[in-house]
């Protein structure tokens, strides 16, 4: 099979967990492996709680941010069930990066709606490559809940052809200074972790 000209990466979760630096860490990392990069404004209720979703490109040229249904090389969420949501956007050989991160919507807190208890096995079910693992203990372990996102990164830089120092280099330049060791040390261990499980 031809390898695409454009990698697409679809990156989802909810309000308040960090998708936008999420977005620019890829985005950085793509640019600076020499690759022109698209980007688009991140979807759905960014407030705290509301379902987000990002899109990232990148190749030689790329003409447009957005990715069509059934095309991207990888899909990282950082909310379990926001994982399932968005997964028509993946490529059938695409890789799934998963957080066991549980946000409870408003629609299940008010009672209208319920929360699937089997998600890990829908998942399963769904990808076919996944990467399951708890963003937030591994964050936690390294100090700051705030950083799982960038462990998710991590685990998500093993499924993307870029080289680890463009995503250091990325990290270095998202986050403030003060948190860069911080960082660099969450991108390490999901990179780790992701490895252990791809």
């Amino acid at each position: 099979m031809n390898k695409p000209e454009t990698t697409s990466v679809v990156l989802a979760g909810v309000g308040g967990q960090g998708i936008l630096l999420a977005s620019e860490i890829v985005a950085r990392a793509a640019m600076s492996a020499g690759f022109d990069v698209k980007t688009n404004e991140v979807h759905g209720m960014a407030q705290r709680g509301g379902s987000v979703l990002a899109q990232i490109r990148f190749g030689a040229r790329v003409n447009s941010p957005l990715v069509a249904l059934g095309t991207a090389q990888a899909l990282a969420s950082l909310e379990r069930i926001e994982g399932l949501r968005h997964a028509e956007y993946l490529a059938p050989d695409g890789l799934a990066v998963v957080s066991s991160q549980m946000v409870i919507p408003v629609t299940v807190s008010s009672g209208s709606a319920q929360y699937p208890e089997d998600a890990e096995a829908k998942l399963r079910q769904v990808f076919r490559r996944l990467i399951y693992l708890d963003a937030d203990r591994i964050a936690s372990e390294l100090g700051n809940l705030k950083a799982s996102n960038v462990v998710l990164m991590g685990a998500l830089s093993t499924g993307l052809e870029l080289p680890v120092e463009t995503w250091q280099a990325a990290i270095r330049r998202s986050v403030k200074e003060r948190f860069v060791d911080l960082n660099l040390r969450a991108f390490a261990t999901g990179r780790a972790q992701g490895g252990a499980r791809a």
